[in-house]
């Protein structure tokens, strides 16, 4: 995917990101309803170390969740074929 303003960039962007996360729903949340039974996200990095890092500030508890509050998120590590 091409990057509209790369001069926005604090750095180049790499050439190979073959490191992702995929986000999904878990099933039967409600939110469903709303973005559909297919709906992923899928976020790819550089390095297994950065994506790494960034998977589990995801996956960490929410410094405002209230006690008992669960994620309705699912996390996969994920990599291109030949990484």
């Amino acid at each position: 995917m091409a990057i509209c303003h790369e001069h926005n960039l604090k750095a180049a962007a790499p050439e190979a990101r073959p490191y992702g996360i995929q986000v999904r729903l878990r099933p039967g949340d409600p939110f469903v309803k709303l973005v559909g039974p297919e709906w992923q996200k899928t976020h790819w990095f550089a390095s297994a170390a950065e994506r790494d890092a960034v998977l589990a500030d995801m996956e960490s508890r929410h410094v405002y969740s209230r006690r008992g509050d669960e994620p309705a998120l699912v996390f996969e590590r994920i990599e291109q074929p030949g990484a």
